[in-house]
C-alpha cells in the first residue's frame, strides 16, 4: 500500500519577504529569459536553489549546486525561511482561470515513500529524459532537500480529505502568492492528529499516478539507492526514503489538461499526402479550405482525429484515422491514444522524422514552422485524464510530452529537508 506522511516543511517567512516575488515555476518550463526575471524579482527567489545559473568561473567546487546549498543554508540562518516545529501535512489550493472560467485545484502535499515504479501502488505515465535527471540528483546531493512536490493524482469516490481539504480553506492560508498569469496560490498546514490519520489511511488504498515531475521522482529513487549503497539506511524511516508529493483528487474536476503540439522536419522529396492516404481521411481536397478554427472545431467532435498544417501549401488539414489498429506496434492501452498514433504510426513509422519541437501555443507552433527549419506541425486533442490512469495501471509510458497538466504548482511554497 501507499505510505504518505506529514513533515516538517520549510516555508517562506512571510514577515521577511514577498511571497509572490520569491516563488517560481516548476524548473522544466524555465527558460533563460524567465530565469533572468526571477533572479531580478528578489534575491530570495527560490530560483537560486532549484535551477540557479552557471557563471564563468565554475569549478567541482564552485558552482551552481554548491551555491544552492549555500543559499539554503544562509535563508534558514536569517529566517527568510522557516522550519515548522511539528509535522504537518499542507494544503494546497490554486484558483486559476481558463477560457474564463473560474476553477480551483486543490490537494494534499505529503511525504510519500518512494518505490519501485509500477511494483507498487506509484504509477508512472510518461517516458523521461536522462539529462534532466541527472541535473535533479545533483541538487538532491547538495541540498538534501526537495524544494517542489511532483504533482500527482488519485482517484477515491470517497472525497474523506476532500472535505478536509474543503474546510480546511475556510481558514487563514499561512502562504499566499500570485503568479505571472495572476493566479492565486495558497498553503495551509494540518496538524490535528484525527485529521491527519484519516488522510493517511484514506490516501494509503489508493493508486498514485504521477501526473508531473517523473524526472523528479526517478531522481528521488535513485539517491535514495545511493544512500543504501553508502550503508547510510539504519531504520528505513530516513527523509530520503521519501518524496514530497502533491496529490489531488481525480474526482474533484480541478484539473485541466491540454495538448502539446509537434513540429517536424521531414526528409527530402517525401509526399505527406501519399503517404497518409491509406490510414487516413484527409480534408480537405482543396488545402484552401480549411482555417486554423474549423480544423480544432472538427478535432474536438471525436478521437481519433488530428490536425496538419503544411508550410508549402500554407494550408490546414483535418486527419481522421482509419481505425487501422493492427498496424500500430504497441500495448493496447496506448494504440488508440492520439499521441501514440502520431508518434509511433505517423512520425516513425511513415514519415521517419529527423527532429521534432514542442509548442504548446498553436499560432506560434504555426509561426516557428514558417519561419524555421521545420516543413509541418501536426496538433493534438488533450490526453483524458482516463487515458493517463489506464496507460499507467497497465504499466506502459506514453511518448514524451503526451499531457501538460495545468495549472502549474509552484516551486518554493514548501521544501522538505533531510
Amino acid at each position: 500500500m501507499a505510505e504518505i506522511i506529514p513533515f516538517k516543511g520549510i516555508l517562506y517567512n512571510p514577515h521577511k519577504v514577498d511571497t509572490s516575488s520569491v516563488m517560481a515555476p516548476p524548473y522544466d518550463i524555465v527558460t533563460s529569459e524567465l530565469k533572468d526575471t526571477l533572479y531580478g524579482r528578489s534575491p530570495y527567489n527560490i530560483i537560486r536553489i532549484d535551477f540557479g545559473k552557471e557563471m564563468r568561473g565554475d569549478t567541482d567546487k564552485e558552482n551552481r549546486y554548491t551555491r544552492a546549498s549555500r543559499f539554503l543554508s544562509d535563508w534558514l540562518k536569517n529566517k527568510v525561511l522557516l522550519k515548522d516545529t511539528k509535522p504537518s501535512f499542507y494544503c494546497y489550493e490554486i484558483t486559476y482561470r481558463i477560457a474564463d472560467k473560474k476553477k480551483k485545484i486543490k490537494g494534499i502535499i505529503g511525504a510519500v515513500r518512494i518505490e519501485e515504479l509500477n511494483k507498487g501502488k506509484i504509477h508512472p505515465h510518461e517516458m523521461t529524459y536522462s539529462k534532466p535527471k541527472t541535473d535533479r540528483l545533483n541538487i538532491l546531493r547538495y541540498c538534501m532537500a526537495n524544494t517542489s512536490p511532483i504533482f500527482s493524482l488519485y482517484s477515491s469516490k470517497d472525497r474523506l480529505t476532500s472535505c478536509i481539504l474543503r474546510e480546511t480553506t475556510k481558514g487563514r492560508a499561512s502562504i499566499k502568492a500570485i503568479d505571472g498569469d495572476g493566479f492565486i496560490h495558497k498553503l495551509w498546514r494540518i496538524r490535528g492528529e484525527r485529521t491527519i490519520e484519516t488522510i493517511k489511511k484514506e490516501l494509503s488504498a489508493q493508486h498514485i499516478f504521477i501526473a508531473d515531475g517523473h524526472h523528479r521522482y526517478e531522481t528521488a529513487l535513485e539517491f535514495r539507492n545511493e544512500m543504501y549503497k553508502k550503508g547510510i539506511l539504519k531504520t528505513g524511516k530516513e527523509p530520503f526514503n521519501y518524496v514530497m508529493m502533491f496529490l489531488t483528487n481525480m474526482e474533484d474536476n480541478g484539473l485541466t489538461l491540454f495538448p502539446t503540439h509537434r513540429l517536424v522536419k521531414m526528409r527530402k522529396g517525401i509526399n505527406i499526402e501519399k503517404l497518409l492516404k491509406p490510414y487516413f481521411d484527409i480534408t480537405p481536397e482543396d488545402p484552401q479550405g480549411t482555417t486554423e478554427s474549423k480544423m480544432f472545431s472538427i478535432m474536438k467532435k471525436g478521437r481519433n482525429i488530428l490536425g496538419m498544417y503544411l508550410k508549402n501549401k500554407k494550408a490546414f488539414y483535418v486527419l481522421k484515422f482509419k481505425d487501422s489498429y493492427s498496424e500500430i506496434n504497441s500495448h493496447e492501452s496506448l494504440k488508440r491514444l492520439n499521441v501514440t498514433i502520431l508518434h509511433k504510426f505517423i512520425l516513425e513509422r511513415l514519415l521517419r522524422v529527423d527532429k521534432i519541437e514542442y509548442e504548446m501555443n498553436p499560432e506560434l507552433a504555426i509561426e516557428k514552422v514558417n519561419k524555421a527549419v521545420y516543413h509541418a506541425v501536426f496538433f493534438l486533442n488533450p490526453t483524458r485524464i482516463e487515458d493517463v490512469k489506464n496507460v499507467a495501471l497497465a504499466g506502459e509510458r506514453m511518448p514524451p510530452k503526451s499531457t501538460y497538466f495545468y495549472p502549474k504548482l509552484l516551486t518554493g511554497m514548501a521544501i522538505y529537508k533531510f
